[in-house]
């Protein structure tokens, strides 16, 4: 069985007592970077062995993993933090697998943009998550496209990308279209503020930004 292991976006105390069990008793965990998952494993005093599974390896390894739990290891897949297969690797090796017929389980736990949306105030009934955008090409298109949406939706940015991204929304949304801006997540410093577009760059031109960031805007 392959187990799809939610791992803290930053509070180590949001990893969950089955998510421990697992992580203790499968044969193997593949990580997205084996220092950062070596520290939450240290912290739990987790014992099992890990292998580096990410973006630059996963399409010339998941059909060996897939093999391998079809032939009855048990691995757990886990990312630096959050969902694997959310905006992480994670989606090629399901693929395999249920390709292979091996059974996946994915565990309940942290994703970034769940606490980011339900605490933003803005409409969660119906909500479009979007994810990292392009850099470069396609980046002016996809705005456009989620502009035009009728409800919510969600973007990942870097924090020195965070201002850019906030003018580039006002260029296709309008000064006054509401969101919300999320950062450092369950850390000590953890900051959600909802306001205009306009009223955000202000805010987070006049601070130095850190942490990762969830954007949650409004729909049309």
């Amino acid at each position: 069985m392959l187990y799809l292991v939610p791992t803290p976006i930053g509070n180590l105390e949001d990893l969950t007592f089955r998510a421990v069990r697992i992580l203790k008793e499968v044969d193997k965990v593949f990580a997205e970077d084996t220092r950062v998952t070596r520290k939450l494993l240290d912290h739990y005093g987790i014992e099992t062995p890990l292998t580096s599974y990410h973006a630059f390896n996963e399409h010339k390894i998941a059909e060996r993993v897939a093999t391998d739990l079809a032939n009855g290891a048990n691995f757990a897949l886990v990312t630096d933090a959050g969902t694997p297969g959310i905006s992480d690797p994670g989606f090629l090796l399901v693929r395999e697998c249920v390709q292979k017929e091996v059974k996946v389980e994915c565990l309940p736990g942290a994703t970034a943009f769940v606490p980011a949306l339900a605490a933003s105030g803005l409409p969660s009934d119906k909500f479009y998550f979007e994810g990292f955008l392009p850099h470069k090409k396609g980046r002016r298109t996809r705005l456009k496209y989620l502009a035009e949406l009728p409800c919510t939706f969600i973007l990942y940015e870097s924090p020195h990308r965070l201002v850019k991204c906030l003018e580039q929304l006002v260029e296709y949304c309008g000064a006054e279209r509401r969101a919300c801006v999320a950062r450092e997540l369950s850390k000590l410093h953890e900051e959600i503020k909802t306001a205009s577009l306009t009223a955000l760059i202000q805010h987070f031109k006049e601070k130095k930004v850190k942490g990762e960031i969830v954007m949650v805007v409004s729909g049309q």
